[in-house]
């Protein structure tokens, strides 16, 4: 009878566990072995779930409560929420200690909750953010159809700069976005091999126009043998398209910017194979008290001049939650007058 029953929460899409009078795991359907890393079956819930409000709801139920429910935060990447729902299975007290008591059930909430998160934020960070360009926007305007209304030189300098002002507030609107839509995948780690130096060279290629704007060198070092990465190809793009555009922004005029790929056999505080790949220039540097500072959403080391280069200070934001989604790592190393060099760390894939 359990194995029939085990075999029907199996199919069910959320996690599913059934838990006896004692509070032990008596049977786990897949998606919630997937869930939990560790072993649960024969173990007490405590074990997979260390969860103080998921844990006395289902000692209520088994105490004998009908249903208790409690929402849940679990230390994953993406700190993914869930209701936690614990009901009484009733009728089969004579069956035994080990015969399930009570069937916990847990509820997806993390895309909701991000959504909440991610309005919350937009609308914080947008009205700040463009605040400023706005009020240049609508400063500019008045002077042009008052003072300036017939004076043709005022007009095409005026007009150039709110045609800057509005580029930033489109490109702030997209980074915003791209960041939500990036924190709402987070906790879905991607399954594709990609091919990290194809992506790259694509990235060099399409930047290739604006290093020559600067006289900046593009330098590409990828061995053969370098090889995919568990990865989702447009994110990676994304992550190396803003760390070699921020390299020819913010390295010297006239320098150069190395781009190097190369096999790893252990991926640091990971511990598995991958590849890694880093930016370096030869800017000014960023002080030491600014690096664990950088993938802050809007920080900048020198705003104004950030926001004179046209950045929305949110490209390394961006970085830091791909490569979380990736279950990589971003090591930044910096030495002022010498330049910078950002790593990203991916997950080798499998060879098939």
């Amino acid at each position: 009878m359990l194995e029939i029953t085990i075999a029907i929460l199996d199919g069910l899409p959320d996690p599913v566990l059934l838990v006896n009078s004692r509070r032990a795991v008596v049977a786990a359907n897949r998606a919630a072995r997937e869930l939990f890393v560790a072993p649960m079956v024969g173990n007490d819930l405590a074990v997979a779930l260390r969860h103080p409000a998921a844990l006395e709801a289902v000692d209520a139920v088994v105490r004998g409560a009908t249903v208790r429910e409690a929402e849940v935060t679990l230390p994953a990447p993406g700190s993914p929420s869930y209701r936690l729902i614990a009901a009484a299975v009733r009728g089969d007290e004579g069956r035994g200690a080990d015969w399930p008591a009570a069937v916990v059930t847990l509820q997806d909430l993390t895309a909701a909750r991000l959504t909440e998160r991610m309005r919350a934020d937009f609308i914080a960070n947008a009205s700040h953010e463009l605040r400023s360009p706005l009020a240049s926007l609508v400063g500019f305007i008045e002077t042009l159809k008052g003072p300036a209304k017939e004076d043709a030189e005022a007009r095409e300098r005026f007009l150039d700069i709110m045609h800057t002002e509005a580029t930033r507030m489109a490109r702030l609107i997209d980074d915003l976005l791209s960041l939500s839509r990036v924190e709402i995948e987070e906790r879905v780690p991607p399954r594709d091999a990609v091919d990290l130096a194809g992506v790259i060279r694509g990235t060099i290629d399409l930047l290739s126009m604006r290093a020559a704007e600067r006289n900046v060198a593009l330098e590409l070092d990828c061995p053969a043998g370098v090889p995919s990465v568990l990865g989702d190809a447009d994110q990676l793009a994304q992550v190396f398209r803003n760390l070699i555009e921020n390299a020819i922004r913010y390295g010297r005029a006239g320098g150069r910017v190395a781009v190097s790929l190369r096999a790893v056999e252990r991926i640091p505080e990971r511990g598995v194979p991958g590849v890694a790949a880093s930016v370096a220039d030869e800017g000014e540097g960023i002080p030491p008290d600014a690096l664990p500072r950088l993938t802050e959403r809007f920080f900048r080391v020198d705003k104004a001049r950030s926001k004179a280069l046209g950045s929305t200070g949110l490209g390394l934001a961006i970085v830091k939650h791909i490569v979380g989604r990736h279950r990589g790592r971003l090591a930044i190393e910096s030495k002022l007058g010498q330049g910078s060099r950002f790593t990203v760390f991916i997950p080798a894939a499998s060879p098939r």
